[in-house]
């Protein structure tokens, strides 16, 4: 029997917002995964955004309530567009005959900026549990194993239907990034 100092309702609301945080790594992944990803760069990427979703939940934590009402909102504006510009160019990238090069997911640098995007929400999240004084570990632990675990499983969904749609692929990963990125900017 496993014996936990942390509250079952607290336990149960760090993991929904988790799992929720890793559904929408699962479907940004998606998205990227229909453009083709190889098995090694979905390792990359997928831990890339696991390291992110430990980081900026714990910045979030750790920035608390003083900042919470100035950053909340701005995260996920700068998210939605940023997931607006990347959807948009691989969507003229697609119909023009290019690859997007913008969001090269088998470079570093491109990765880094993927998994920022996919996981700047958790910051704020991060900043909310921080007011509600979370266990700080207990909440990394779990963002960062499902944000992994999810986003391996889009890229691997995606690179599986990606197969299907063959020349259409990046068309349908830049609309899929697209429409969540404007889902981002909508007012709640």
């Amino acid at each position: 029997m496993w014996i936990t100092s942390i509250p079952i309702g607290q336990w149960l609301t760090i993991m929904v917002m988790a799992l929720a945080l890793g559904f929408d790594a699962f479907s940004l992944c998606l998205g990227i995964g229909i453009k083709g990803v190889r098995g090694r760069d979905m390792l990359r990427i997928s831990f890339m955004i696991a390291l992110f979703h430990i980081a900026m939940p714990l910045l979030g934590i750790l920035t608390g309530i003083w900042m919470s009402a100035i950053l909340g909102q701005i995260t996920v504006l700068a998210a939605g567009a940023l997931l607006v510009m990347l959807g948009a160019h691989m969507v003229y990238s697609s119909f023009k005959g290019e690859s997007s090069g913008w969001i090269d997911t088998s470079s570093l640098v491109g990765t880094m900026l993927f998994a920022l995007s996919v996981s700047v929400d958790s910051f704020s999240v991060g900043v909310s549990l921080g007011m509600y004084q979370s266990n700080m570990f207990m909440t990394i632990t779990a963002f960062g194993l499902l944000g992994g675990l999810m986003s391996i499983l889009g890229l691997k969904l995606g690179t599986q239907v990606g197969q299907h749609l063959g020349e259409y692929g990046e068309a349908a990963g830049g609309a899929i990034l697209l429409t969540l990125g404007v889902l981002f900017l909508l007012p709640s």
